[in-house]
């Protein structure tokens, strides 16, 4: 946990407290904090914990690669100019008279809040949002469902 491991002064900046980790010159020491960081992930992901995704994260290859690869998009803040921006020009890139959006949302998401897809579906008009009894995960039962269902509804009728 944070506390265990990332001394309190670092506590208001966990996230630039595991990337000074993740891309420490010890392997053990990052080897520890992906461990961290993927055994949260993994966790948190699903609406009951997996103890199959929990194994997966027990790969120290698997937990080193994933961590640094997320951390490394979130110090970066996406790679976009600035929070925000991508809400602020979501009508633009996605607008309804040419896209159909859907947006699924775990309502026990504890990764990505509700809060998100709301402010998601406020910014792009038409946008349809369901929230399934479901955590993070695109994998788990009811998400998975009702994503196919959408795709489905995409798929071109047979000519008959």
């Amino acid at each position: 946990t944070q506390s265990t491991w990332v001394p309190a002064v670092e506590h208001g900046d966990l996230m630039s407290a595991f990337h000074r980790r993740l891309t420490s010159g010890d392997p053990a020491v990052r080897a520890a904090a992906a461990r961290a960081w993927t055994t949260w992930e993994m966790a948190a992901s699903k609406l009951a914990v997996d103890p199959a995704l929990l194994a997966k994260g027990e790969d120290p290859v698997f937990a080193e690669t994933f961590a640094r690869i997320e951390s490394h998009y979130f110090v970066n803040g996406g790679f976009f100019e600035r929070d925000g921006w991508l809400l602020e020009r979501a009508a633009a890139v996605l607008p309804a008279a040419q896209f159909r959006t859907f947006i699924v949302q775990g309502r026990y998401d504890v990764v990505c809040p509700m809060a998100t897809a709301w402010a998601l579906k406020k910014a792009v008009p038409g946008a349809e949002l369901v929230v399934t009894t479901a955590g993070h995960s695109a994998g788990e039962p009811a998400t998975k469902s009702q994503l196919v269902a959408w795709m489905d509804q995409l798929r071109p009728s047979s000519a008959s």
